[in-house]
């Protein structure tokens, strides 16, 4: 299920918490019966995946040229704007084609936030959303459809979480960082785009991080946040997902790596552990 359909069921409260990659909009919060609070669990990263048949080199790519390729402006693999940026690799003559998702999705939110930072264009005509417009490309449901796409489209590119590429074993390339890096996505080159931001974390968590500057930073990176109403009708269930909040966001955190996310930094969590007192048990 996307982040979409987990903001869209705990604003008409058919589920007790929800989960999303993307956060809420005020204008999605206003919709709400009650307050609706943002716990940051993880950090994640989103990566282009691609099919070259019989490509062995790992691609890298800037931002401006993925929001082009996005926006349906360079088509091609041998594109002479791909070329600068992997000098030495025998690029195909073959034509891109362009996988997203077909669902609301924080992996959208995360991608397109990105692309419209480095991309005034994207910007414009795309814009920032859970689900926007596509001006090209095919449409798959769920990490899962994007990345079976892409598994079985030679020739494509989509965008998957780190963990869809690593599971299914799909190649996957570094992006130009603020810094002029290439940078690969781990949990390391995730969490330093977290340390960047944490200083300046506004007070409801909810925060971009994307194309964060300093060094050895992955530029599309994000918080993944549990939504939970601050006046929540179950108490029974309320003091029971307070406890697994803490249990997570405390010895939780040393799972994270084993499932291609990066664990929060000491300075959200200390902050979440406060914020988790305003839920009224």
């Amino acid at each position: 299920m996307g982040s979409g359909a987990g903001i869209r069921q705990i604003q008409a409260q058919t589920v007790f918490f929800g989960a999303s990659d993307g956060p809420m909009t005020n204008e999605q919060l206003q919709q709400a019966p009650g307050r609706i609070l943002h716990f940051p669990t993880v950090l994640g990263a989103v990566v282009p995946v691609y099919n070259i048949p019989n490509m062995t080199a790992a691609l890298k790519f800037s931002g401006p040229v993925l929001a082009d390729i996005f926006l349906g402006k360079i088509t091609k693999w041998n594109d002479p704007q791909i070329a600068k940026l992997n000098a030495g690799v025998s690029l195909p003559a073959t034509d891109i084609t362009v996988v997203h998702r077909a669902d609301g999705s924080g992996t959208t939110y995360i991608w397109v936030d990105y692309l419209s930072k480095v991309s005034a264009e994207f910007l414009k005509k795309v814009g920032v959303n859970t689900a926007v417009n596509w001006p090209t490309g095919v449409g798959g449901k769920g990490n899962e459809g994007v990345a079976g796409l892409v598994r079985q489209s030679p020739g494509s590119l989509g965008y998957v979480e780190l963990i869809y590429a690593l599971q299914n074993k799909i190649s996957y390339g570094s992006v130009q960082s603020m810094a002029g890096e290439f940078v690969t996505a781990s949990a390391q080159t995730v969490t330093a785009a977290a340390n960047e931001a944490s200083s300046k974390m506004p007070a409801d968590f909810r925060v971009s991080i994307t194309n964060a500057p300093g060094k050895g930073v992955y530029a599309i990176s994000s918080f993944t946040w549990i939504l939970m109403y601050e006046n929540p009708t179950d108490k029974q269930r309320a003091r029971v997902m307070v406890d697994f909040m803490k249990w997570a966001l405390t010895d939780g955190q040393k799972e994270a790596p084993a499932l291609g996310y990066a664990p929060l930094p000491k300075e959200v969590v200390d902050r979440e552990m406060q914020a988790l007192q305003k839920i009224q048990l």
